[in-house]
């Protein structure tokens, strides 16, 4: 599936999270940061929505020249992480991907860290630093390190479950079907559902269709808006999450579950323009089949013709595309 399997599992959970990045404490426009900042917020954002992969150095340039001219700015500072894990979670669109890449690991580390030492109060800059940190741990084989990211993580979830449940569950969807880590990260994903739905979701998903008429109304007005639900920062973060839960699911092994799952999807009100629809029908179709390709060994050097979402070069994109 990928020259680097190491890296997959644990960087593209940074991009499929997250709406409102840039509001947070610092503020997307608040009094005190610098044109060049909001230049490039500006930039970064029409890149990403516009999932213009082979112009991130442009987007990672400007984010990186307003972060020199005030390094006290916690928005620039994690755009320029964002940037970087995008192009290691996409590397996918590469003809040829080198070994280098996972030093943009590295420098989304750095980055987050200091947004969130900018923003402690910010537990999705928290989420995003504990992705990274446990993607530079598990390259580097340290124990210690992964110790230190997953607490980051546990204490992410405690401060916002609703925007760090799925951060947690989709750090671990590429460890083995059987593990216990997977199994974790997939009650994680029910878990995210009756917080955004505040209501209990069954395990086969029986109330899917009564879950998607109750999110809305359940955090529409609440913070938890921006975890749970479409916005303009995630255009496409329902469609996303349930695309990657089912390939979760199918994984496991309940595919006639996750056919459910995928087909919540379709509840939308942004289905009809999602850039991916055709990826979540082939989905369903393909579901019992897909059971043994999702779960097949890695080859070194090669990519899968089917990948899950989180090995996939829409990683990102199958909830930020426009």
């Amino acid at each position: 599936m990928s020259r680097f399997p190491v890296v997959t599992a644990l960087t593209a959970v940074l991009c499929c999270l997250a709406a409102g990045l840039a509001t947070a404490q610092s503020g997307g426009g608040a009094p005190g940061r610098q044109p060049a900042a909001l230049e490039a917020d500006q930039l970064f954002w029409q890149t990403f929505h516009s999932a213009d992969y082979a112009h991130i150095q442009d987007s990672i340039e400007a984010s990186t020249a307003a972060y020199l001219r005030d390094p006290n700015d916690a928005v620039s500072a994690a755009h320029v992480g964002w940037l970087h894990m995008w192009r290691v979670a996409e590397r996918h669109r590469m003809q040829q991907a080198p070994a280098s890449i996972t030093d943009d690991i590295v420098l989304a580390r750095k980055y987050f860290q200091k947004a969130v030492a900018l923003a402690p109060d910010d537990a999705r800059y928290r989420g995003f630093l504990a992705s990274a940190i446990l993607a530079e741990a598990q390259i580097d084989r340290d124990a210690a390190l992964r110790q230190q990211g997953s607490e980051i993580m546990g204490q992410a979830v405690s401060d916002w479950p609703a925007f760090n449940l799925f951060t947690a569950g989709f750090v671990a969807s590429g460890l083995p079907a059987s593990s216990d880590g997977f199994k974790q990260a997939l009650e994680q994903q029910w878990q995210n559902l009756e917080v955004c739905g505040h209501m209990k979701v069954d395990r086969h998903g029986n109330n899917l269709d009564v879950l998607a008429k109750n999110m809305e109304k359940a955090v529409g007005q609440s913070r938890d808006a921006r975890a749970c639900l479409n916005s303009a920062k995630a255009p496409h973060n329902e469609e996303g999450f349930f695309l990657n839960m089912g390939d979760m699911l199918t994984k496991s092994g309940d595919w006639q579950t996750a056919r459910k799952v995928y087909a919540t999807a379709r509840l939308s009100t942004g289905y009809a323009q999602w850039p991916y629809r055709d990826v979540l029908e082939e989905r369903i179709r393909d579901a019992e089949s897909n059971v043994a390709v999702f779960n097949a060994e890695a080859q070194p050097g090669k990519k899968s013709a089917n990948p899950m979402m989180i090995g996939s070069d829409f990683s990102c994109m199958a909830c930020h595309h426009q």
